[in-house]
């Protein structure tokens, strides 16, 4: 429908059209100027009102939608979810699909307060990390680096390094990624010196020096004298 409007500029009379001044909050605008009544939801126009009939609908085709009143000639394409998504709600001809996040998953960005446009993985923690606050479906994990003194090898929880007993020794220190590593303690220590002294022994100069030293400051038993004496002698000879 058309408005004509007469304007009086400087003693001159204009004449302006214009189109769709008087349609309702329920009409739409055609091209041509004229009201007609909108398409309920879930249907879309096929044509246009006259004079003599109403505005023509059709409904939506599967895969579309139309989810308000409208004076539209297209259906809206269905939302397909993308990967990190699935449908929680499949689309029909008045509503849109909505999609939201699959576990291990959070939501990026969101679409229409109700659903999920968008999502990303979960943040793995890396070694020498644990998991502070876990991830949800709206946020990401929250990674925390361990404290001195404890480890992590897979990013989840931080354990505290061992702790040797006496009858262990440290091998390796621990770090943030991996534990203390302790070895068992030898109980005689003797072993080390066993190839020094069997070296010395095939001295004869160190063994002859080495008992006359040993007999002049040991003043053993007399049945024991005989005994180191001759293990000089034969020694030494």
């Amino acid at each position: 429908m058309f408005v004509t409007l007469f304007v009086k500029l400087s003693g001159y009379v204009a004449v302006f059209t214009v189109p769709g001044l008087c349609c309702r909050a329920e009409e739409y605008t055609t091209r041509d100027g004229q009201c007609c009544p909108m398409c309920h939801q879930g249907a879309v126009v096929q044509r246009d009102c006259t004079l003599q009939s109403g505005t023509r609908c059709s409904l939506c085709n599967n895969g579309t939608f139309m989810n308000q009143p409208n004076g539209l000639n297209k259906c809206f394409p269905c939302t397909s979810c993308v990967p990190g998504l699935f449908a929680q709600q499949k689309c029909t001809v008045t509503t849109d699909t909505v999609c939201d996040v699959l576990s291990g998953y959070f939501c990026t960005s969101l679409a229409n307060d109700t659903g999920c446009s968008l999502a990303e993985k979960h943040t793995h923690c890396a070694p020498g990390q644990r998991i502070k606050e876990p991830g949800t479906s709206r946020t990401d994990t929250v990674c925390e680096d361990c404290q001195p003194g404890y480890f992590s090898q897979d990013g989840v929880n931080c354990t505290a390094w061992t702790i040797c007993s006496e009858t262990w020794v440290k091998v390796k220190e621990g770090g943030s990624s991996n534990n203390v590593v302790c070895g068992a303690a030898s109980r005689n220590h003797s072993f080390l010196f066993t190839p020094l002294l069997l070296e010395c022994f095939n001295d004869p100069a160190w063994v002859g020096l080495s008992m006359s030293s040993f007999l002049s400051s040991y003043k053993p038993e007399v049945h024991e004298t005989s005994f180191y004496f001759s293990i000089f002698l034969s020694t030494g000879g």
